[in-house]
């Protein structure tokens, strides 16, 4: 039956075990060593420089699907970073070596069929890592930027989302083709029947590890996206004032002023034209200029350079 009790930080450590094993697995990859006695999980999370919210986000998550957080926000990136880099040497370096040795002292390899589901394997090997390599050497580095506050300008999450795949679909296939079409005789049946116990685990341990990074990594990458943009209008904004519209040694023209306080006002291109005894070509080449200068392309971004910079009264802006 499935465990519905949702863990706590006054909640013994002791305890989470007792209820699921599987999260010794989960333990390591925190970085949380065994021999934490009695401890609760935020003493035990303390004691190991661990976020005791976002460890209980991930264990309540994958052993409940229970991911209805009281704050998002408390999600701490850097742990979630980590537990998922020790995920992947834990799966690359242990698991994936273990299995093959299972399945090579289980099957008979002089077997046509034997070999088959070997080179299966070898090939769903091959797939989990480049899978997992992909991520450490492209999502990982732009999170770190992202928490440096130093974004790759050509990447971003939904890059990511759109072409992750869940990775445990090649086990599954794996583990019907043994038990339909593999015979074995009493001596290897026990071996084997051990190596399908270990490929089912691997197979819900990959279900986890890909829910946690579409339903709580992705979401919390996502966040600092937008902070990330958030800091940088915020600069815009703190430039337009500070260095009275000067961008990239570009200073607007009285010309290129008085176009904005008219687009502030709401006039058309053709009302600015006629107000300024211009042509609308030209109108429309200074937007162009103004766009470029000072890197603002909408009314309410103008709006608010025009109120800062000194342009217009803020008390004569419809707002």
């Amino acid at each position: 039956m499935k465990n519905l009790k949702v863990y706590e930080p006054d909640d013994k450590m002791i305890s989470l075990i007792k209820d699921d094993y599987n999260l010794l697995q989960a333990l390591s990859c925190f970085g949380i060593n065994l021999g934490f006695g009695d401890k609760t999980v935020r003493q035990t999370c303390e004691m190991n420089h661990v976020d005791t919210y976002t460890f209980l986000a991930v264990v309540n998550f994958t052993i409940n699907d229970h991911h209805h957080f009281e704050d998002d926000e408390q999600l701490d990136v850097n742990t979630l970073l980590h537990y998922l880099k020790a995920s992947h040497v834990y799966y690359l370096d242990f698991q994936l070596p273990f299995i093959r040795r299972e399945l090579e002292e289980s099957l008979n390899l002089s077997d046509s069929v034997g070999k088959l589901i070997m080179k299966f394997y070898d090939e769903y090997a091959h797939e989990i890592r480049r899978h997992m390599k992909y991520e450490e050497k492209t999502l990982f580095p732009y999170v770190e930027g992202l928490l440096e506050r130093k974004p790759m300008n050509d990447y971003n999450v939904e890059t990511f989302s759109k072409h992750h795949e869940a990775t445990d679909k090649t086990l599954r296939e794996l583990k019907l083709m043994i038990i339909k079409y593999l015979p074995t005789d009493e001596h290897h049946n026990h071996k084997l029947t051990a190596t399908l116990y270990d490929i089912y685990n691997n197979e819900e341990w990959l279900r986890h590890h890909a829910e946690v990074e579409d339903h709580i990594f992705t979401p919390a990458i996502r966040r600092l996206e937008e902070r990330s943009k958030q800091s940088d209008v915020s600069k815009n904004i703190s430039s337009m004032v500070f260095k009275g519209g000067q961008d990239n040694g570009d200073v607007l023209s009285d010309r290129e002023r008085d176009v904005i306080v008219s687009l502030v006002q709401g006039m058309s291109n053709k009302e600015i034209a006629d107000h300024l005894f211009i042509s609308v070509n030209t109108v429309i080449t200074h937007r162009r200029n103004i766009s470029r200068k000072l890197q603002i392309h909408s009314p309410a971004g103008l709006t608010i350079y025009a109120i800062v910079n000194g342009l217009v009264d803020i008390s004569s802006v419809k707002l």
